[in-house]
């Protein structure tokens, strides 16, 4: 008789477009026996194997790290965040900050989505901080270190509470039937494709750093 396996992933962003369908993987899939998720507000739903830990990202004192695997779903937008400052927070900060802690109490995987285009030397900004949160994760020597590199994501965020607005629902269904037209590395990706990439891949044991770029995304 094969027993389930007792293995434990936390989750960074679980109430977003990525981290919600990854979240609901997760507890359907018979990788883990529990599936931690970090949380400020409560989520919608609950299941069995998952636990929610409400936790302020500023002020980490006295949260303990205990998970096998780490999946990272944060990200947010310059126009969300509001300033350079806070956007780095999210997308660089608290990804370290959690993925220390993590390895510092014996997690061996971290999987995390950053972006397309994601390089230290970009002019631009945004996609300098992604690739600096891959460089420095890189830098921790986690035993499995995953990286997510998606194109513009398709999914339905007014599901999540977002605002969904005609123009982003225009676009998305402009890049849907230009999607035959455009390469696969540019091509949008469905959110959820990402979502069973990270639950897919955290499984094949695989060892030291890989990155999976949009086109790689596009096959699951």
């Amino acid at each position: 008789m094969t027993l389930p396996p007792q293995k434990t992933a936390l989750v960074l962003g679980a109430t977003g477009l990525i981290g919600n369908l990854l979240t609901h993987q997760l507890v359907n899939s018979q990788a883990y026996s529990q599936i931690k998720v970090l949380v400020r507000k409560p989520l919608t739903w609950q299941h069995p194997h998952l636990q929610e830990i409400h936790f302020e990202f500023d002020h980490p004192n006295g949260l303990i790290i205990q998970a096998d695997d780490i999946f990272c779903c944060l990200g947010t937008t310059m126009k969300k965040a509001g300033s350079k400052e806070a956007f780095q927070k999210v997308d660089y900060q608290y990804p370290m900050t959690i993925a220390r802690m993590g390895l510092t109490n014996g997690a061996k995987q971290f999987a995390i989505v950053t972006s397309m285009g994601a390089d230290t030397e970009s002019s631009f900004f945004y996609n300098r901080v992604k690739g600096e949160v891959e460089r420095d994760l890189a830098s921790l020597n986690y035993p499995t270190l995953l990286i997510y590199r998606p194109s513009l994501l398709l999914g339905n965020r007014a599901e999540l509470g977002g605002d969904n607005r005609l123009g982003e629902r225009l676009a998305e269904g402009a890049m849907r039937l230009l999607k035959p037209l455009v390469p696969a590395k540019y091509q949008a990706v469905e959110a959820n494709k990402v979502a069973t990439a990270m639950l897919t891949t955290t499984q094949r044991g695989l060892t030291g750093k890989t990155v999976f770029e949009s086109d790689a995304l596009q096959a699951f």
